[in-house]
């Protein structure tokens, strides 16, 4: 982005943009939100209007963008972005969420090396194909899979492509039998992580869940960008919300930006194309100066709107 959207003011009514919350353990995403809420009717908005890009378990930890106002039509891009995570395989059990909270379904007393665990992981980079976890948020015959197996019905959910863009060790280990190992990942939309530890585990001959689970980067958002819930509400309290806010286009840094008139904004804004531009076909987002217009597609020298913004 070579234009940066104005910060934001004091002006609850003012807020678009994004919040990057590390999520603390113990809290659904839902509940985070409902903190920004809380926190934006504290500042005089009675409908505020939050979203966030991207579920964390309750039992996951890190990058929660929320969005605020008009920032909220592009929490989709956000859920499609690639995301980055740090977790930690337990060995020797596995569960029926994959995770610390489900019960144990099987054990073994295999423990693999470092090395070990290093030979496998080339198998699991690239495209692969995962079975997601029968506790998850996707729909069976229009039923969330958690809801049914919460009733002790079978699951069996299609296994699907997803990208693991990289996944390694990090720092070098011990070279004996290892009860837990932590791993750093970057994967696609739609990769679990909770069911790459338990394939993991299976290929090492071995049962195995996840006993921790960060998320590191969320789209172009990272722990840099993070604030605790704690200190999130102490410096609303100190220097109001406005001052927490990044700026809309911060989550936009991979598109370029394409300058517009008011007149020209006028007419996107009202559905109409822009003709003869000179600049490569793509996608872009439209600025009227420093404000965002909308995200727009440029074909031939045509621009027309994909979905606009309200300032």
């Amino acid at each position: 982005m070579s234009a940066p959207s104005p910060p934001p003011t004091g002006s609850p009514a003012s807020l678009h943009g994004w919040i990057i919350l590390d999520k603390p353990l113990g809290i659904t995403s839902a509940h985070g939100v409902a903190k920004v809420k809380r926190l934006m009717r504290a500042e005089g908005l009675k409908k505020p209007k939050v979203g966030h890009g991207g579920t964390l378990d309750p039992l996951a930890t890190g990058v929660l963008p929320i969005a605020l106002g008009e920032a909220t039509k592009l929490t989709g891009r956000m859920l499609n972005g690639d995301k980055a995570y740090d977790f930690t395989i337990a060995f020797g059990t596995a569960t029926a969420t994959d995770d610390a909270e489900g019960e144990i379904v099987a054990t073994s007393d295999v423990r693999p090396t470092c090395a070990e665990v290093e030979s496998v992981l080339p198998s699991f980079t690239g495209p692969i194909r995962q079975h997601p976890p029968a506790y998850s948020a996707l729909k069976v015959d229009g039923e969330r899979a958690y809801a049914r197996a919460r009733r002790g019905e079978d699951v069996d959910l299609p296994a699907r492509e997803v990208t693991v863009h990289a996944l390694g060790t990090g720092d070098a280990l011990p070279t004996g039998p290892l009860d837990a190992i932590t791993l750093s990942a970057r994967v696609s939309k739609g990769t679990y992580i909770r069911s790459l530890a338990r394939d993991i585990a299976d290929a090492l001959g071995t049962a195995g869940h996840v006993s921790m689970l960060r998320r590191t980067q969320c789209g172009p958002f990272d722990l840099e960008n993070a604030i605790s819930v704690d200190m999130l509400e102490r410096r609303a309290r100190e220097r109001g919300l406005g001052s927490m806010v990044l700026p809309m286009t911060a989550g936009l840094d991979d598109i370029p930006a394409l300058s517009v008139t008011p007149r020209e904004t006028d007419r996107l804004m009202h559905g109409q194309r822009l003709e003869g531009r000179p600049e490569p076909d793509g996608s872009y987002i439209a600025m009227d100066g420093n404000t965002p217009v909308a995200l727009v597609s440029l074909c031939e020298g045509t621009v027309s709107i994909d979905r606009g913004f309200n300032f």
